[in-house]
């Protein structure tokens, strides 16, 4: 047998070039036997000698123990260049050097040994173009490299420092030396090298050169130098396996595919070879190679007839055809070179789903291959599927006088099925095969009887199922049999398909072929008339029940009530938790409201919202009375009370959101002040973040406190000024993945957001309890129905705790069941995320406007002083303080103040968003005025004095009205920088509410049903095991998978994407619509 070892793998060792090379050491002394003896090369502070003389591998390693040292036993990189420049330095490089045990060839020397399988091997290496090279015959004699640790004495070292570098190089050196296949095989092993360490290598050029050359080298070769060189033939077979594996495993296969002649461009070289060693050499000859096997039998024509070519014991052969089945095409045929090359990947990927070991079967004469076709009888051809699947199967009980059906869901008719059915008793069974629906009395189907004789196994072939695909059905009764108590039947079934590869069409095809009744999960055996690429395919026949029998199983309750007991307890403990969940979400509705502050001046119309976010620290909130200022670049806001007295505000993790008014735009706010007066009973506060948006240009400021306003905790201060965070600051990865992290495990994670949703998420409590129930029952449904396969007895045990054992196959189970549930996930909780909130328009009574204020002289005295101190607050509006109004003769100063403010903004010709918020909110405080005036009715004037001030009020509302106007008319838009967008891509209308519960209560309902259904099918003990692998799947899911998705996106946002998450604000058109209430009632006007 010849036998040679992989040349080129992906673990191939590195050849390294590095840019010095660890030369010969200084020789000192090595112990060994009380004796020292000179040691010839030190590297790395190990002796290493070359021991020449005549010795076989046994005797050289014997001598190096008696001398205190081994055979060198590990062979690495800089080791590799070490003896390489011992091979340039001294003349070692001709001769060859037993090595240790632990050291594997790279080579294997060929033999003809046909049992040389189980003789020890020993490896040896030649420096003169370092090689390793293992031999079966450890009696040859040759030198031997011994090494030994030196002594403890100081090492001289002599270093000699040269520096090397490999020369490019390229495909057409191989072109250079077609002629000598020595030269040509040493250029080919250093271009693989070069391939495998080069990026884009192969590419389409080298590759087809490569073989081309390689080809050409190997046809100029003789029958006599094959077998005289086996070493050289092994190498040409390394190097055609090498650029194969090269090809099928490159980087760029999906945009660049390889040629789909690849592999029989590689396997002519095979073919040139067995024919070289066919020629002239009797009996069998086995190749092994990279990627399989090449078996090969030279054999006169007439004895070809029940040859077998393979290996019966490894499982993969091929048995010929009786001669005369072969005669008509081997007529004047001498000797006939058979070949059965194997390869355990298949060379044509397709959507065929290929697997298992591929065949090709060659018959040559020597000069020209002999085709085989349209042969009388078959050739049997055993494929062998190492990795198969397990078969599926199932045990039911034949209850007296029925019968037991069967599904098959046939997806490809050309395929053909096994059926086993074995029962515990020895009895003949009847099995009818029908489509569409079970077999009866008025439809017929195909027959069969199955007896112990027989093994109780049917095979229905694609004739039988009559090209049909569909759901097929396999009724199955005793035949000639008496019925005894407590029969059970074991079904099982596989599906396998032989198929060859159309050279000409480049598919793979069906025809010519036919599964044999020899066929097993592991084995299949096929039945073909002509010599081709073969393979095999497989499948294993999923999970079916019968829908049929849904009264027969449901009865079957009072003996199987384990999957009904979890069902009952999964929905005692859902409708506990709604219960919960309702409650909890009518008392955090009532929190949700945006609180528009009652401080508000009600003709100030240029508002911002301020969301407060308290932390998540124990003790966190506060009961002390908050008070808030914004400073900005152009002017600062009064100091607001953050209260609300129809709910309590800054608790413990919670984000609280006011609407702050101010009179005209503060600039770009960079402070906040915040304090508190310390009051209640638990003063202490803790801040986490601060955002403040401007609601007309849409810019988000942001500030990140995280302290303390205490007076006992931190650094015990209750009034703090902060900074507004910097770009880089807000868009930060820590920042953004702490946010995505905790806004994640609130919503996202379905199973933890049930307990501290997000404050503003549309998404309720009760709906994330009924999605998680949903989900609970969608899981328990695919489980079940993909969790019935056969017990792989060689699966690992994990986890033995008693009885119970989880095995690694149970993992899968929960893993694939876990993978499909996220369709169902997405679907039904983007449906519940995504719908707007229905906000019904209520009647209520405005804050601060409950009973309007009595109209008297302080009063408009008071409101005008007010108005012209707010707008004389900002730094661009020229107007001059009036002292205080204490009398109705104060009025008269106090509105020509306000008219000449007016002309002031009237002289204004660059309108912006200042003047038009200033204009406004004076043209309010006017109206009001002249309201006031004229509820006021001339009481505590006088006469003149009365119609005085109210034509003069009058001419300034007017006034005011036309600057307001033309500002507003000439006020370019304000930028929005920073637009708040929803996370979602898009609303859906509320009603949409209903669609989401429709389907939630479908799926639950489905997924109950079928759950059900599979578990009476399975029986108590199989239902007991399941509820083992469903707990691993819903470990699976709340522990592994969620929180990975909630870290991954948080990731994926914070290293890619940089948004800030914001809090929803649906709700900030009502609130905006209560603030211009309060002005509309302020100013006695519906517009302005």
């Amino acid at each position: 047998m010849i036998t040679m070892d992989m040349f080129l793998q992906m673990s191939v060792r590195l050849w390294i070039a590095a840019g010095f090379l660890s030369l010969t050491e200084k020789s000192v002394a090595h112990p060994g036997n009380g004796t020292s003896t000179p040691c010839q090369f030190v590297f790395r502070n190990v002796c290493f000698e070359f021991v020449g003389g005549s010795k076989t591998w046994s005797e050289a390693k014997r001598s190096c123990e008696i001398q205190g040292g081994e055979l060198l036993e590990m062979m690495s990189s800089p080791i590799e260049m070490f003896l390489k420049n011992v091979t340039r330095e001294r003349n070692t490089g001709n001769f060859t050097w037993w090595l240790g045990e632990g050291v594997q060839g790279e080579y294997q020397e060929p033999t003809m040994d046909i049992n040389d399988a189980s003789k020890d091997r020993c490896t040896y290496m030649k420096l003169n173009h370092l090689q390793l090279i293992t031999t079966s015959d450890c009696s040859q004699r040759r030198g031997f490299l011994c090494t030994y640790n030196p002594s403890d004495e100081k090492i001289s070292q002599e270093h000699s420092h040269t520096t090397s570098s490999r020369l490019k190089r390229s495909v057409e050196a191989m072109c250079m030396n077609k002629s000598n296949i020595t030269g040509l095989v040493m250029e080919a092993e250093n271009e693989l090298r070069r391939m495998e360490m080069e990026s884009g290598e192969p590419t389409n050029e080298n590759r087809e050169n490569f073989i081309k050359y390689l080809l050409e080298g190997t046809k100029n070769l003789t029958s006599e130098f094959a077998l005289e060189n086996n070493v050289t033939i092994g190498k040409i077979i390394n190097c055609s396996s090498g650029i194969l594996l090269l090809s099928m495993k490159k980087c760029d296969s999906d945009t660049n595919p390889n040629p789909t002649t690849l592999f029989e461009d590689v396997f002519e070289i095979f073919r040139v070879i067995s024919v070289l060693i066919g020629q002239n050499l009797e009996g069998e000859t086995v190749i092994k190679h990279p990627t399989g096997t090449i078996y090969q039998k030279s054999i006169p024509s007439e004895k070809l007839g029940d040859t077998v070519l393979g290996s019966k014991k490894d499982g993969e052969f091929v048995q010929m055809p009786p001669f005369r089945a072969l005669r008509s095409k081997l007529n004047g045929q001498g000797n006939i070179i058979a070949q059965l090359a194997t390869f355990s990947n298949n060379p044509h990927p397709s959507d065929d789903n290929i697997t298992g070991t591929v065949f090709s079967i060659l018959l040559s004469n020597g000069v020209s291959d002999i085709k085989l076709d349209n042969l009388s009888e078959m050739i049997e051809i055993y494929l062998p599927r190492p990795n198969a699947s397990a078969m599926t199967n199932s045990t039911v009980t034949l209850e007296k006088n029925r019968k037991a059906l069967t599904t098959l869901n046939v997806t490809d008719p050309k395929m053909t099925i096994f059926i086993t059915v074995e029962p515990n008793t020895n009895a003949s069974l009847l099995l009818v095969l029908a489509y569409g629906s079970p077999p009866n009395s008025t439809k017929e189907g195909n027959t069969t009887v199955l007896s112990a004789a027989g093994g109780y196994r049917w095979m229905i072939t694609p004739e039988l199922l009559q090209g049909t695909a569909g759901v097929w059905y396999v009724d199955i009764s005793l035949f000639n049999s008496t019925w005894e108590p407590g029969l059970t039947l074991r079904i099982s079934t596989f599906i396998t398909k032989c198929m060859y590869w159309d050279t000409a069409k480049e598919i793979w095809s069906t025809g010519g072929c036919e599964v044999g009744m020899e066929s097993t999960p592991e084995l299949t055996q096929c039945l073909c008339n002509h010599l081709t690429l073969f393979g095999s395919s497989f499948f294993v026949m999923p999970n079916h029940v019968d829908i049929t029998r849904t009264a027969e199983l449901f009865a079957t309750v009072t003996k199987n009530y384990v999957v009904l007991a979890l069902l009952c307890a999964f929905f005692g403990l859902y409708l506990v938790t709604l219960m919960w969940a309702c409650y909890a979400d009518r008392k955090a509705h009532s929190k949700r409201t945006i609180t528009l502050l009652e401080d508000n001046h009600p003709g100030a119309q240029y508002n911002y919202l301020v969301s407060i976010q308290t932390g998540h620290r124990k003790n966190a909130g506060t009961s002390a009375n908050v008070t808030v200022k914004l400073i900005g670049s152009e002017a600062e806001s009064d100091t607001h009370n953050l209260t609300d007295p129809d709910k309590p505000v800054f608790e413990r993790g919670a984000v609280d959101m006011f609407l702050l008014a101010t009179p005209f735009p503060l600039g770009e706010v960079r402070n906040l002040r915040l304090q508190h007066d310390n009051s209640g009973g638990h003063p202490s506060w803790y801040i986490n973040k601060v955002t403040i948006q401007d609601l007309q240009t849409r810019y988000v400021f942001h500030f990140f406190c995280d302290c303390w306003l205490s007076a006992d905790r931190g650094d015990g201060m209750m009034k703090k000024t902060f900074n507004a965070a910097k770009n880089n600051e807000i868009a930060s990865f820590r920042n953004i993945f702490q946010s995505r992290t905790s806004t994640g495990f609130r919503d996202e994670h379905i199973w933890v957001s049930i307990v501290d949703p997000p404050s503003r998420s549309p998404f309720t409590r009760a709906q994330r309890v009924s999605c998680c129930m949903s989900l609970l029952l969608c899981t328990m449904a695919i489980n079940i129905a993909f969790w019935n396969i056969p017990i792989n007895e060689s699966s690992p045990i994990l986890l033995s705790i008693g009885s119970i054992q989880i095995t690694w196959q149970e993992i899968m189970v929960g893993i694939q069941s876990g993978l499909l549930m996220f369709p169902i996930n997405i679907l039904i909780i983007t449906i519940f995320r995504s719908i707007r909130p229905r906000i019904l328009s209520k009647q209520h009574k405005q804050k601060g406007d409950v009973t309007p204020q009595a109209v008297s002289v302080p009063t408009i005295l008071k409101d005008t002083e007010e108005v012209i101190s707010i707008v004389s607050r900002s730094p661009r509006n020229k107007i001059s303080l009036t002292n205080r109004l204490v009398s109705t003769f104060d009025l008269c100063p106090a509105l020509e103040n306000i008219h000449e403010f007016i002309q002031i903004m009237q002289g204004e010709t660059i309108s912006d968003t200042h003047w038009v918020y200033c204009s406004k909110f004076l043209l309010c405080g006017l109206c009001h005025l002249l309201f006031c005036l004229e509820k006021l009715e001339g009481r505590n004037f006088l006469t003149y004095e009365y119609h005085h001030v109210l034509s003069i009020t009058n001419l300034l509302v007017r006034k005011c009205e036309m600057v307001y106007s033309s500002h507003l008319a000439y006020c370019p838009p304000p930028p929005k920088k920073k637009k708040k967008r929803r996370t979602g891509s898009c609303w859906l209308p509320w009603w949409c509410v209903f669609l989401g519960w429709f389907l939630l209560l479908s799926i639950s309902g489905v997924s109950t049903f079928f759950t059900l259904l599979y578990g009476f099918e399975y029986g108590k003990e199989k239902s007991i095991k399941w509820v083992m692998s469903l707990g691993l799947s819903l470990f699976q899911s709340i522990f592994i998978l969620q929180p990975l998705k909630v870290i991954g996106i948080a990731v994926f946002f914070a290293l890619l994407l940089k948004p800030v998450a914001m809090e929803e604000t649906e709700e900030i058109e009502q609130v905006l619509l209560a603030q211009q209430d309060k002005c509309r009632r302020y100013s006695g006007r519906d517009t302005l």
